[in-house]
């Protein structure tokens, strides 16, 4: 089986039959019928219907058609921006990312595309992962980082990396003796907190697993603003529950942050990659979703995004 195999299916199933098809793709009619029935004895099924009226695609045929209008237009696509210039690709493309996520790849990603790619404007949109998963469903953004396989069912999805959960709070608080390097949850648990709503995936995943562990969490606030949750926190109002990406934007004050694991459970956010379908991505957002990927794991090989899960590294 080969691509033109496929395109000659496709462009029968669409015409509807093969007189049609032959037309429109400058190809004998009788070329046309071996090539299908070299593909039927591949595939070892009948894959068309042949009629007075024409042609109809069998269950089988049915699905190779749309599995191979996917890798045409995959195939398409990849030659488009194989054969441009990166000063010529065009077109705006939006992304949604979470505070979290924004923190650590945000800039990194706008410098990567604005060098390589001045022609692509940049949407980025930053919103809570329930907003940002809502406006993935409704197909109001081309891409979108989120951190549930399941958050939108129509788009196309991969896993990114996982990253490790760790209790933060600045030096200057003595919640915990200074030689201290992890807690257990029972410690975390009696630590006044602030971490964000219920609404938050990342909240839901850290209340699932202490509720699983039978511990309840010294709530103090619930804050939806990741900025103002890691001020409140710099005040000494508590500590908070988060992954590396929410100190980037914390700038030189980092260094004077503490990041204690938790020992004995497996906190941890996988992150997914969510985009368009294929026949909807455009080769800008194509483009872009690969950059998505290679500098996200520039990032984790530099030591620019600390706390990742090693064995989850992502690929160009």
């Amino acid at each position: 089986m080969d691509m033109r195999q496929l395109r000659y299916f496709v462009q029968i199933v669409e015409s509807g039959s093969l007189a049609k098809a032959s037309r429109q793709l400058y190809v004998a009619q009788p070329a046309l019928s071996q090539q299908v029935a070299k593909l039927e004895d591949e595939v070892g099924k009948s894959l068309l219907t042949r009629s007075s009226k024409g042609v109809t695609p069998t269950e089988n045929g049915q699905a190779l058609y749309h599995h191979a209008r996917f890798m045409l237009r995959q195939l398409e696509q990849a030659l488009s921006i194989a054969r441009q210039e990166p000063s010529e690709v065009r077109g705006m493309v939006s992304v949604g990312l979470a505070p979290t996520t924004l923190s650590a790849v945000g800039l990194p990603l706008i410098r990567h595309l604005r060098d390589r790619y001045p022609g692509i404007l940049l949407n980025v949109v930053e919103g809570m992962s329930g907003h940002l998963e809502q406006m993935t469903r409704l197909a109001q953004l081309d891409l979108a980082i989120l951190f549930r396989r399941t958050a939108a069912s129509d788009m196309e999805v991969e896993q990114l990396l996982e990253e490790q959960l760790f209790v933060m709070f600045p030096a200057h608080n003595e919640l915990v003796p200074a030689e201290t390097t992890s807690l257990t949850p029972t410690e975390v648990a009696r630590l006044p907190l602030i971490l964000p709503t219920g609404s938050h995936g990342l909240r839901r995943g850290i209340s699932q697993e202490f509720e699983r562990l039978g511990l309840a969490l010294d709530l103090k606030a619930e804050i939806d603003s990741l900025h103002l949750l890691m001020s409140c926190v710099w005040e000494g109002m508590g500590a908070t529950i988060q992954p590396m990406a929410a100190t980037y934007a914390l700038g030189p004050q980092r260094s004077a942050w503490r990041f204690l694991a938790i020992s004995d459970v497996s906190l941890r956010r996988q992150n997914f990659l969510y985009s368009l379908g294929a026949d909807k991505l455009s080769p800008s957002a194509s483009l872009v979703r690969r950059e998505v990927k290679h500098v996200i794991g520039r990032l984790i090989a530099e030591g620019q995004w600390t706390g990742v899960v090693p064995e989850a590294v992502p690929t160009r």
